[in-house]
C-alpha cells in the first residue's frame, strides 16, 4: 500500500533525488529561470517555494534551516540579500511554470519555472494590461454618458477671468 505517499519519485533513489532538486533549487535562485521538463519543475516547485518563505524572514535559524536544503553559500546569501527583498509583500506563489513545449530526442514535456518577481516582459505587461481598454467597453461608455447627461449651457467665465487679471498685474 502507498498512503501518503504523494510526491513524484522522479524515477530516483531518494539520496538522488534530493541531491538533484537541491542543485536545480540553488540554479533557479542564482539564474532566476530555468529549462527542465515538466515533472521535475513541478517537484523543484514544492521543495523551493517553503525555502524561499523561510527567506523572509532573516534570522539565524531560518538561514541554517536553508543551508540544510541548499549546501551552497552563495545561494542561501543571494536568497536572504536580494530575492527576500522583492518577494517579502508576495503571500505565496514564487514560482511559475510555463510549459515550452516537447522535447526532440524522447517527447518529455519541458517548461521553464521561473521566479515570478524577476520576469520584467511579465511585469510590463500586467502593467499595461490595466491601463488598456477595449474599443467595445469605451464605446459603450461614451455612448452611455452622451445619452444620461442633459445639455447644459455654457458657463461664463467668471472666475477665470480675475484670476488672469491678477496674473498680469503680477507681471
Amino acid at each position: 500500500m502507498r498512503h501518503n505517499k504523494k510526491f513524484n519519485h522522479l524515477g530516483r533513489k531518494t539520496a538522488h533525488r534530493k541531491a538533484m532538486l537541491s542543485n536545480m533549487a540553488i540554479s533557479l535562485i542564482q539564474h532566476k529561470r530555468i529549462a527542465t521538463t515538466l515533472a521535475k519543475a513541478k517537484a523543484l516547485q514544492v521543495y523551493v517555494e517553503p525555502l524561499l518563505t523561510k527567506g523572509k524572514d532573516d534570522t539565524t535559524h531560518s538561514r541554517r534551516t536553508v543551508f540544510a536544503y541548499l549546501q551552497n553559500k552563495e545561494a542561501v546569501t543571494e536568497l536572504f540579500q536580494n530575492i527576500s527583498v522583492k518577494i517579502a509583500d508576495r503571500p505565496g506563489g514564487y514560482t511559475r511554470i510555463l510549459r515550452t513545449g516537447f522535447r526532440l530526442g524522447d517527447n518529455a514535456e519541458m517548461c521553464i519555472i521561473e521566479l515570478v518577481d524577476y520576469n520584467e516582459n511579465m511585469l510590463k505587461e500586467k502593467a499595461t494590461k490595466k491601463a488598456a481598454r477595449t474599443r467595445r467597453s469605451s464605446a459603450a461608455k461614451k455612448a452611455e454618458t452622451v445619452a444620461a447627461e442633459p445639455v447644459a449651457a455654457p458657463v461664463a467665465d467668471a472666475p477665470a477671468a480675475p484670476a488672469a487679471e491678477e496674473a498680469k498685474a503680477a507681471e
